[in-house]
């Protein structure tokens, strides 16, 4: 428990922030599962859209240090590598 009044203002601000992060966190990984349930159904033009709408999401949030830029950069390399492939067959 908190003992001065800047550790309680500390604690509460720990709490808005950190459920501020869960949601950000949180909308990220569903953008990433939209694009792979695109991918999986075989639909190119649906999982180019999803592509589309996940890549601005992903680094707005690597941007703001919710997840690491390189994290970020991965997701959408391999992201847009599922999306290519099922383009080319």
């Amino acid at each position: 428990m908190a003992n001065s009044k800047s550790a309680e203002k500390r604690a509460r601000q720990a709490t808005a922030r950190r459920a501020r992060n869960v949601a950000q966190r949180s909308e990220v990984r569903t953008s990433i599962k939209h694009v792979v349930a695109a991918v999986g159904s075989g639909d190119k033009d649906t999982a180019a859209a999803a592509l589309k709408q996940a890549t601005p999401v992903i680094d707005a949030m690597a941007r703001k240090g919710i997840i690491h830029k390189n994290k970020a950069a991965r997701h959408k390399s391999r992201l847009a590598k599922q999306v290519k492939a099922l383009a080319g067959s």
